[in-house]
């Protein structure tokens, strides 16, 4: 069974039998990225655990609708975004929030075969390409190869077209290209 067959199955479980078990692994399939996403806004790992338990809380306050919503991560993802945004203008840290000034360190997911490949130090200096990417531009890097969102979703999340994370995609990776170009050069002149 695919992923999303077994998100939507669990949400099933969950709306129409109060499907505890159901609920803790969604509950677990989406903590973490979400963890991540709010950190992006926030800053605090502890506001950000806030942030996604109320999240959270919400989903299984509201079970009964939960069929009602067609992509959960999607609607998980938007609910965290704007969750974090109310917290901010509460706490009165930010007046206007916006893509371009967020601060984003999102953890590496864990390594697969063809990146255990990778030695220390390429990971690194991808990794520093990565970070001195654009706030935005990084953020949508990591909602689409590290969290494997499709555009379609990241597009909704953010509230911005296709053809937007399209092309920022496109920076991303000429600069992160550029980037270690560069610094290979550099590396094979000594």
């Amino acid at each position: 069974m695919r992923i999303a067959d077994n998100i939507v199955e669990l949400q099933r479980r969950v709306a129409l039998y109060d499907d505890e078990p159901a609920y803790k692994e969604i509950f677990f399939t989406y903590y973490g990225p979400l963890l991540r996403f709010a950190q992006t806004f926030v800053n605090e790992r502890q506001s950000a655990e806030e942030i996604v338990s109320d999240v959270m809380m919400k989903i299984w306050e509201k079970r009964k609708d939960l069929s009602s919503i067609e992509n959960l991560r999607v609607y998980l993802y938007i609910s965290t975004k704007n969750t974090a945004l109310n917290y901010l203008a509460r706490q009165k840290k930010v007046e206007v929030v916006s893509l371009e000034n967020l601060t984003i360190d999102i953890p590496s997911r864990a390594l697969n075969p063809e990146q255990l490949m990778i030695s220390a130090e390429m990971l690194r200096r991808i990794n520093n390409a990565i970070n001195s990417l654009p706030p935005r531009c990084k953020l949508i890097f990591r909602l689409v190869k590290e969290d494997g969102l499709p555009y379609r979703e990241v597009a909704d999340i953010l509230d911005i077209s296709i053809k937007t994370i399209d092309s920022q995609l496109a920076i991303a990776l000429r600069k992160i290209s550029e980037a270690l170009n560069l610094q290979l050069k550099a590396r094979m002149e000594y």
